[in-house]
């Protein structure tokens, strides 16, 4: 597969680049990079997304050349005069979103550099591992492949904010020995810093997200003998502090840092359903609960998109499908299902009511 890559990278002069929706540090990160690098060998890049990166991801260097998709005739034009159309981090056309059915239909050749399971079948050629800590570890592989010499602070920058964004900042069961030597190697050939990049996309708050964590926190609740932690960031949360969705944010991770707690949900509230992060221990996996829920991931940290008749009925069917993919440990008390307490907070969430007293 990597050689096939290479092969199209040498043979080629003409490349399009997109990612998924609402790109990541791995996604942009990645994109980034290899646009980059291409560029380095003197080919012809377009770089577009469907939507925005998150906000704390807007200082990376080259964001600018990345454009999100307005559906102008030059953005058209370059895809329908690309010679290979990269697709990065995603396996699925509709988390694509608007670009997805263009890529996959235009005449170009169509890749996927992606490290999820189960990838769609439609593009021309695949470079997939889902052993892979990171899409970035995969463009790391085909730089090296050709060139790791054209790696300079700028691309050292997106394959080092790649990789640390989608392993936890190096915390997660998929990071390897061997994956240290790439970041060592990463840091030694672009001269860069690690601590101004964590730093940026981690320790960068605004007041009203401040105010929103300090909500989210109050409606922590653990299930499961304490084993399991979830919250909720709701649509009335975000508008009476002010914040922004993208403020929530490694919310999660407070959550899974309570003692005790094996894993962690995050329930944020949209329209039609809700939006949930799973989070594990290093010997806990939430992927295959996250797919029960036509969702995915990884083994430490997934997603899902779940629509129920309400917020509370979310809640209460991802939180009671638990025990069916993880191993708690026997409880003291019987904990069939939500405690009155539980279900009465869950009832509550909406009116906004535990905010006055705040």
């Amino acid at each position: 597969m990597l050689d096939d890559v290479l092969s199209l990278i040498r043979e080629n002069d003409r490349f399009f680049i997109t990612t998924h929706l609402g790109p990541d540090g791995d996604a942009l990160g990645s994109q980034l990079a290899l646009g980059r690098f291409l560029e380095k060998l003197g080919k012809t890049v377009a770089m577009v997304n469907s939507d925005e990166q998150d906000y704390n991801l807007d200082w990376m260097p080259g964001v600018d050349r990345v454009d999100v998709f307005d559906n102008s005739l030059s953005q058209h034009e370059a895809l329908a005069e690309a010679d290979v159309a990269f697709v990065l981090d995603t396996n699925d056309e509709e988390r694509i979103g608007k670009v997805g059915s263009l890529v996959r239909d235009a005449n170009a050749t169509t890749v996927l550099i992606d490290h999820h399971l189960e990838p769609e079948r439609w593009f021309d050629l695949l470079f997939v591992r889902d052993s892979a800590a990171a899409t970035g570890e995969l463009i790391y592989e085909i730089i090296e492949g050709i060139d790791s010499d054209l790696i300079d602070e700028e691309t050292a920058t997106a394959l080092y904010t790649a990789i640390m964004t989608d392993t936890g900042s190096f915390r997660y069961s998929n990071v390897t020995p061997a994956l240290h030597r790439i970041i060592a190697d990463i840091l030694e050939r672009g001269g860069i810093e690690p601590a101004p990049i964590h730093e940026t996309i981690y320790d960068r708050k605004s007041m009203p997200g401040l105010r929103l964590l300090g909500r989210m926190l109050n409606r922590i609740r653990l299930r499961y003998n304490g084993q399991l932690g979830y919250s909720v960031v709701t649509q009335r949360m975000v508008e009476d502090t002010g914040a922004s969705w993208d403020d929530k944010q490694g919310f999660v991770n407070y959550v899974l840092s309570i003692e005790g707690v094996k894993a962690a949900l995050l329930f944020s509230e949209v329209d039609d359903g809700a939006k949930i992060s799973f989070r594990s221990e290093a010997d806990v996996r939430v992927d295959e609960w996250a797919r029960s829920f036509d969702g995915g991931g990884h083994r430490n940290a997934a997603g899902a998109y779940v629509k129920r008749p309400t917020f509370e009925k979310t809640i209460e069917d991802v939180v009671d499908a638990a025990p069916n993919y993880i191993a708690f440990e026997p409880r003291h008390a019987p904990d069939e299902e939500l405690s009155p307490e539980d279900r009465s907070y869950l009832k509550t969430l909406l009116d906004g009511a535990s905010d006055s007293n705040q």
